[in-house]
């Protein structure tokens, strides 16, 4: 299982959010390509980043932050926030970041997510952001009446990369993933799943092990690595251990 770094970029700077509310954000870092070679240099074997502003702006605000991360690291970078496009997507693709995740497009446009796929085969991820048990879109500030497992479904012919799972109430909290609910998604479909949210010390990598058995390939963590309560190295140690 990979563990993956997050890098949530919010007016250019690395920041962590509380249930993705902008009003909770905590700075880290304004050199974003520099926290990219810190995670690279201590394990990371693929970056996580996301346009904060680009969610919510629905267009991408933190280009040129992107791109320094991108230039920085040689391990692939996939990016998601504010992508509506195929022109944007390719843009992405061009700068150099290796996959690019589709979320809210994905349940208002779905045919612009096959599309997508047909042409950039295993480079597009699929990101299902939940809240309460219901797909949240558009920054996490609207919940429609759709489950994860039901959205998943009509894309599971399609040649995605993975779908990023993350559940909402738990992101930045570091009370632990939503096992069950990660689990319940991944036994769903065939697509590799890769969990988001909650994680905050090495027992949660722990927990999480296990589920690699039915499609879980990764998990992204943020907060818990920039406040120092889980080593990255410790993290890939322990998963490459399994």
């Amino acid at each position: 299982m990979l563990i993956i770094p997050a890098i949530d970029l919010k007016e250019g700077k690395c920041v962590r959010l509380e249930r993705g509310v902008m009003s909770t954000a905590t700075v880290y870092s304004d050199d974003p390509a520099t926290t990219a070679k810190r995670w690279q240099g201590e394990g990371a074997e693929l970056l996580h980043v996301v346009d904060l502003d680009g969610a919510f702006a629905k267009e991408p605000k933190n280009r040129d932050a992107i791109a320094a991360i991108v230039q920085s690291v040689a391990i692939p970078v996939q990016v998601g926030g504010g992508v509506r496009s195929l022109e944007t997507l390719s843009a992405y693709l061009e700068l150099g970041v290796e996959r690019v995740v589709l979320g809210t497009v994905a349940h208002r446009d779905p045919e612009l997510l096959l599309q997508a796929s047909e042409r950039y085969p295993g480079r597009v991820v699929l990101g299902i952001d939940s809240r309460r048990g219901r797909v949240a879109v558009e920054g996490w500030s609207e919940t429609t009446e759709v489950g994860p497992e039901a959205l998943a479904a009509k894309f599971e012919d399609l040649a995605l990369a993975a779908i990023v799972y993350t559940d909402i109430l738990r992101d930045g909290m570091e009370t632990g993933p939503n096992i069950e609910a990660t689990r319940k998604l991944a036994e769903a479909v065939e697509t590799p799943v890769i969990a988001s949210g909650g994680v905050g010390r090495i027992e949660h990598i722990q927990a999480l092990l296990p589920l690699a058995q039915v499609g879980v390939m990764g998990v992204i963590v943020g907060r818990a690595l920039y406040g120092g309560s889980l080593k990255l190295g410790d993290a890939i140690a322990l998963a490459k251990a399994r």
